[in-house]
């Protein structure tokens, strides 16, 4: 019998997981003698509202299949809390479609859409999942902050992670006019969205920005940071009514499909609107004390207008030389080659710690 081809991994298209990469740094960081303070990572350790976790334990009993379109109240939802945290109206039930997270829907999206073989713009400095969405599709991945000849879709990300970068009203309609006039896709990770420091960031479907025609724009948005709901997987996609449904149409084949009772939890967090700035305000105040503690430390921290980290840098040092020096103090951060060689002189430094733990990182970087 003739011998059968071989079979190609699908991980071989993939780069490195990138924080394993860190594991030397973050053994060294474990070994300081109060303790690690990891702050490498975007993952909450605040407690997640009481009135979310009600609405969870509700529904724990429900046998049945959820529906991957939503239940009709939390597309509902979906569509109140956006007109009403960011100022995006036009949106109905029909243009508004939950996911698994929003990292979910990033891989798959340039797979969902059937781009195999087509260009995928990420960013310069971009969240990694963006160029793995591309390769697990086929796609041709291209890193640029401006636009190109033949792309298909293209990933933009204000507020920025890692950099905390907003992109201006001006920039943001510069993307929105790139794909009128080339009928490129436009999907605007929008997960930081609620995390304003020092600019406003503006959703691409803002009518300031899109003019109320959302004809090949999609926003992505998360449940995980201004909610801590990361463990629950949480996010949602909103925008063109067409795209919408075409993603819907393949979900529903893929069993892609959100929990019933996480469900009903989103529900809960989109109509309670309190939670989401009190824990602005605890991230606020985080972001003051490791500011302050690192400028004295001799860091400067660049862009940081809005999200949840600080992109910051040493004179002299490169990524992995800071990440080292953070290390010995035993502070975790993310080196910023982590998101592209643009990224190769900074860290990526999260204010996802508790308070005691900021305290300390703050305390041992001024101590420096």
């Amino acid at each position: 019998m003739p011998a059968q081809p071989r079979r190609t991994p699908l991980g071989e298209r993939l780069p490195e997981f990138p924080w394993d990469t860190i594991a030397d740094a973050k053994a060294k960081a474990a070994a300081h003698p109060d303790g690690i303070v990891d702050l490498s990572v975007g993952t909450p350790v605040d407690q997640v509202a009481p009135s979310i976790q009600l609405a969870l334990v509700e529904h724990a009993a429900e046998p049945g299949y959820p529906q991957t379109v939503g239940l009709p109240a939390l597309r509902e939802a979906i569509v109140s809390a956006m007109a009403r945290r960011f100022a995006v109206t036009g949106l109905d039930e029909r243009s508004v479609l939950p996911v698994i997270g929003t990292k979910e829907a990033i891989a798959w999206l340039p797979t969902l859409l059937g781009l195999q073989g087509q260009k995928v713009v990420i960013p310069e400095l971009a969240y990694p999942t963006y160029e793995v969405g591309a390769l697990l599709a086929g796609a041709e991945p291209v890193r640029s902050d401006a636009p190109v000849e033949g792309a298909a879709l293209v990933f933009i990300n204000s507020p920025s992670n890692p950099s905390g970068r907003v992109l201006s009203e001006a920039e943001m309609r510069e993307w929105v006019e790139f794909s009128r006039d080339t009928g490129a896709i436009i999907a605007s990770d929008e997960c930081y969205l609620g995390l304003p420091w020092s600019a406003e960031p503006l959703s691409v479907l803002d009518p300031r920005v899109c003019s109320e025609d959302m004809t090949n724009l999609l926003a992505l948005h998360s449940l995980s940071k201004t909610s801590n709901l990361a463990s629950y997987r949480a996010g949602w996609i909103a925008g063109d009514t067409d795209l919408v449904q075409e993603l819907l149409f393949v979900r529903k084949h893929s069993g892609l499909m959100v929990p019933g009772p996480i469900q009903h939890a989103m529900r809960a967090a989109l109509n309670d609107d309190t939670h989401e700035e009190l824990q602005a305000s605890t991230y606020a105040k985080r972001r003051a004390t490791l500011m302050a503690a690192l400028l004295k430390a001799g860091f400067t921290v660049d862009h940081s207008e809005a999200g949840l980290y600080l992109w910051s840098r040493r004179d002299g040092m490169g990524a992995r030389e800071t990440l080292d020096w953070l290390a010995e103090r035993g502070i975790l951060a993310a080196p910023g080659d982590f998101y592209g060689p643009a990224g190769e002189a900074h860290v990526r430094i999260g204010l996802t710690a508790t308070d005691e733990r900021i305290a300390a990182a703050a305390q041992r970087l001024t101590a420096a």
